[in-house]
């Protein structure tokens, strides 16, 4: 089974995140896979960003200004309202920009539809996260209208083929999957969510299998064509990964940006890796040996 390189957010670590410019960067760089989110606006419009609500963090106002604490929802904006907001640098001082000190930023980025990401991304596939949160309903849309939406924008754009769909929210991929059962699936999974089984799975409870996450992804995925098991990196074990594999699941762990770290899951036979920092990936799948993938700028 060919292993999958998967930029980040596109590569957050190098580009701005999320973003046309940085989503064109990263392909260029030369990765398998490109992950990213999706959220609703007011007026149905599919776009592409991280979190529920705009942040001061990342976002700069149409004043130029950064924001203060946690902006409005961007379902409640529509997207003319979105696309006045600029993405493109990590505001200065802050722990994000700490965390992301190679990120090369520039001013004038905007918030991308998904539409235009599937435009702008020919020859890589898209792992699209559908961002809703069952803690927090009201903050977007249903995970049901969501994964019509993505759906309906992937059909359009040519882009099926190239499409795998991944939540946290398990009721999310399940409506997917209702829709396009033929549709390679991503099940997320981390600590909170993990504790939180039956609320985050749409009643699945981890109990029920056992203790073992892998076990209930494999119970979830059942008729799947092909399951990816994205566990949060900490914490998992090279027992893990095996117990996976034996159920026929793929493991990419995220988001893995320490070069050791990479070196050890590879050892360990994860499927791939999701990372801020695919040019430290390449580096270490060079060094194992793994095939990489193409890219299209000079040195890459």
């Amino acid at each position: 089974m060919k292993f999958e390189l998967q930029g980040h957010r596109g590569a957050r670590g190098l580009f701005p995140e999320n973003s046309l410019e940085g989503f064109r960067a990263t392909r260029a760089l030369g990765v398998d896979a490109m992950e990213l989110d999706v959220a609703v606006t007011a007026d149905g419009a599919a776009v592409v960003f991280h979190d529920v609500a705009l942040g001061g963090e990342l976002v700069r106002g149409p004043d130029g200004a950064w924001l203060e604490g946690s902006g409005p929802l961007i379902h409640d904006l529509t997207l003319a309202e979105l696309e006045r907001y600029d993405i493109g640098r990590l505001r200065p001082g802050s722990d994000y920009a700490a965390t992301h000190a190679s990120q090369q930023g520039a001013d004038g980025v905007r918030i991308p539809t998904l539409a235009t990401v599937f435009a702008a991304t020919e020859g890589v596939r898209l792992d699209v996260e559908l961002k809703t949160l069952p803690d927090r309903p009201e903050a977007t849309v249903s995970p049901q209208r969501m994964a019509e939406l993505a759906l309906e924008i992937a059909e359009k754009g040519a882009g099926l083929g190239r499409l795998d769909i991944r939540s946290f929210d398990w009721r999310a991929v399940r409506a997917a999957r209702a829709l396009r059962p033929e549709l390679p699936i991503t099940l997320l999974t981390e600590p909170k969510t993990v504790a939180a089984s039956a609320l985050w799975w749409g009643g699945r409870d981890l109990a029920a299998h056992g203790g073992s996450i892998a076990a209930a992804v494999a119970a979830e995925a059942a008729g799947a064509p092909r399951t990816t098991w994205a566990p949060f990196r900490g914490g998992l074990t090279r027992a893990d990964v095996a117990e996976a594999h034996r159920l026929g699941l793929r493991v990419i762990p995220w988001t893995v940006n320490d070069p050791a770290e990479m070196a050890r899951l590879i050892a360990w036979g994860a499927d791939g890796l999701c990372t801020d920092r695919p040019d430290l990936a390449r580096q270490a799948m060079a060094a194992a040996g793994i095939a990489l993938p193409p890219g299209d700028r000079p040195g890459a």
